[in-house]
């Protein structure tokens, strides 16, 4: 099964200049804990509602800053849409990761791929492996 098969493809995006409350409110809308920030069709990076929570509200910045003041800007962790599904499984795994960010050829965002949708098309059994391996400390062996 390739990536393609499970990923969400319609996937709500941000620009680096909308608001954090911009970004809050799609996020409530489209039921998502995390938007790409995406300009030019790239990835710059992402931001979660752990983000706005720990980097607004702990803070007390504005909600009217932009979203890229306070999105998770560093390497970006993604796959492409023919990768194997379990090879993404596994690359969760070992960044201890819940979600993907899936590009085409050209580097362009097409989807993501959560634990949720390996859920759906992959089985609990392998949710279940990938899950207790993120959640283990790093350099913890798996039982």
């Amino acid at each position: 099964m390739k990536v393609s098969d499970a990923m969400t493809s319609q996937v709500s995006v941000a620009r680096p200049g909308d608001s954090i409350r911009k970004v809050a409110e799609v996020m409530a809308k489209v039921d998502s804990g995390v938007v790409p920030v995406v300009e030019d069709g790239k990835v710059l990076g992402l931001v979660t509602d752990r983000d706005i929570v720990l980097r607004v509200v702990a803070e007390g910045r504005s909600f009217d800053s932009p979203v890229s003041e306070v999105m998770s800007d560093g390497e970006v962790l993604s796959v492409k849409e023919d990768d194997i599904l379990a090879d993404a499984t596994a690359k969760m795994a070992n960044n201890q990761v819940r979600r993907l960010v899936v590009l085409n050829d050209t580097g362009r965002l097409t989807g993501i791929l959560s634990l949720g949708d390996v859920a759906k098309d992959y089985g609990a059994k392998q949710v279940g492996k990938t899950l207790e391996e993120i959640s283990q400390e790093p350099g913890e062996a798996a039982h």
